[in-house]
């Protein structure tokens, strides 16, 4: 499938971006490549951007110190890179963590710093070195690390991933001996020059997102969320901007996201709500749906794939859950793939009331 260059972009589930290659994961290294892992984006075929697979594979260039692409070098954890597409600039970077058995065990308790390499110029010397963010995806379940990277330019790079133990215990296997030296992992990824989401700094599309006024007030007919907040279903996006209110835009769908991410992050958007008054947020169910026995069914295409509605097609989004933190001016301020913390999410309201 032609990279960002598909007339209607699917949303897919984080669960194709991380979780499905995590599965991926456990069938290399059950098959005996051991310090190999699969893969992120077998599992994204179906997703327009690409992944590091599609490009980067293809040549399979040997890179002195650096895994083949699609595989990485480890210890008793492997990192799983989950963000949908990586851009020059300023980037929200996403990875999570698995152990040697395709267990999760990306956790608060494991410190992660993440050294990034242009390996095009030079594969020996990091450009940058950043710390990490832990934020729970599923409290207690499954969990990602996010950093701010910077690419300066497009092509392959390379990722560094050390991992500390808190209190001095070795990383990834239960019962492992305690240890105060970090164990690293590294992998290869592509940066694009251009993302197929829109990005921060650009305008954000005017878009009419259903409301509550489209099914007479009856919020069951437009949200799939099993305690739903009507007034995340009272402004079309299109209003919103031309009323020049600051607001924060969802697409998250608590029944149909296969990672179950979807529940728990809007959930994190209801609770920072409650003490923005000044502030209006909207959340667009991503596909069309159809109230069909007493609850709300997607709308299946001539494949069996889910309809996007027309917002997903003018935000060029690849994945959901995703969210929007739009400014005054009608700019995108914040953008935040699959997950965001509760802090990240208010520091970029804060910046655009």
């Amino acid at each position: 499938m032609p990279i960002l260059a598909l007339p209607a972009r699917r949303p897919v589930s984080v669960a194709a971006v991380a979780l499905a290659s995590v599965f991926a994961v456990g069938a290399c290294t059950s098959a005996g490549a051991a310090g190999t892992a699969a893969p992120r984006t077998g599992s994204m075929s179906n997703a327009p951007a690409a992944s590091m697979a599609v490009s980067s594979a293809v040549a399979g260039t040997q890179i002195a110190g650096w895994p083949m692409p699609g595989t990485a070098t480890t210890t008793s954890f492997i990192p799983v890179l989950a963000s949908a597409e990586n851009v020059v600039g300023s980037d929200r970077f996403l990875l999570t963590l698995v152990d040697r058995e395709n267990k999760p065990i990306a956790s608060p308790d494991r410190q992660v710093t993440l050294r990034f390499f242009d390996l095009a110029k030079d594969p020996a010397n990091p450009t940058q070195t950043i710390p990490t963010d832990f934020v729970w995806a599923i409290q207690g379940e499954r969990g990602f690390y996010v950093g701010s990277a910077d690419f300066a330019s497009a092509g392959e790079w390379g990722v560094e991933v050390d991992v500390a133990q808190a209190g001095g215990q070795a990383s990834g296997q239960p019962g492992a001996q305690a240890s105060t030296q970090p164990e690293a992992a590294r992998i290869r990824f592509e940066v694009l020059q251009k993302g197929t989401t829109v990005a921060v700094g650009q305008p954000a599309p005017s878009v009419r997102t259903k409301t509550l006024s489209d099914v007479g007030g009856d919020v069951r007919l437009i949200s799939t969320d099993t305690d739903p907040d009507p007034s995340l279903y009272t402004t079309s996006v299109a209003d919103a901007l031309a009323r020049h209110d600051p607001f924060v835009l969802a697409f998250a769908t608590p029944a149909f996201c296969q990672s179950r991410v979807c529940g728990p992050t809007l959930d994190t958007v209801k609770k920072v709500k409650a003490t923005e008054p000044g502030v209006t947020f909207i959340n667009v169910e991503p596909y069309e749906l159809v109230s069909k026995d007493g609850s709300l069914q997607p709308v299946l295409d001539a494949s069996g794939q889910l309809t996007p509605v027309p917002a997903v097609d003018a935000y060029g989004l690849l994945v959901e859950p995703w969210l929007f933190v739009v400014g005054r001016d009608g700019i995108i301020h914040a953008s935040f793939e699959a997950v965001v913390s509760e802090q990240e999410l208010r520091a970029a309201i804060d910046a655009v009331k």
